[in-house]
């Protein structure tokens, strides 16, 4: 294929490009900007281009790659230090009392609806609750996984009707 029909293929399906590049940015600007990181990327590596192939096919691919690249470029560059001195905020929390009350009455309530559940389901959560695996917890009880997760599930689910409020 001669450079001169590679670039003819380019350009019939730029078009194509431009819906999927404001799908993926969402920003009419930033997609103006991948179709045409993208047509370089094809322009660059034509030679990987293998005859008879859908172009459109690779062409979305390159612009798919780049997109993936950029974001995961962008999302580790937006991590801000702060190394201003902050020194203001030591003795911040000066004025706030904790109310250890509130959070022993919230903290008996929960341990209350645990222990109100049916054994069949509380034994399995409490064991779950403990930092067993599923698969360790099947073994201790001799039931099945599949049995096993299904009713720390239940139990779960039970829990969050009787303590709604939190």
């Amino acid at each position: 294929m001669s450079v001169l029909e590679f670039n003819q293929m380019l350009l019939n399906n730029t078009e194509f490009l431009k819906p999927f590049a404001i799908t993926l940015t969402r920003d009419s600007e930033a997609a103006k900007d991948l179709v045409q990181e993208t047509m370089y990327r094809a322009l660059a590596n034509k030679d990987k281009y293998n005859v008879g192939t859908n172009i459109k096919a690779w062409l979305y691919t390159i612009m798919r790659n780049i997109f993936i690249n950029n974001y995961r470029r962008k999302s580790k560059q937006a991590t801000i230090f702060d190394s201003t001195p902050n020194e203001f905020l030591i003795n911040a929390n000066q004025g706030a009392i904790a109310n250890d009350a509130i959070a022993n009455i919230n903290l008996k309530e929960v341990k209350e609806a645990i222990y109100n559940l049916p054994e069949i389901f509380r034994n399995p959560f409490l064991l779950y609750f403990d930092g067993f695996k599923y698969h360790e917890i099947a073994e201790m009880l001799g039931e099945p996984l599949g049995t096993i997760k299904s009713r720390i599930h239940f139990a779960r689910k039970l829990l969050k009707n009787q303590l709604q409020r939190y």
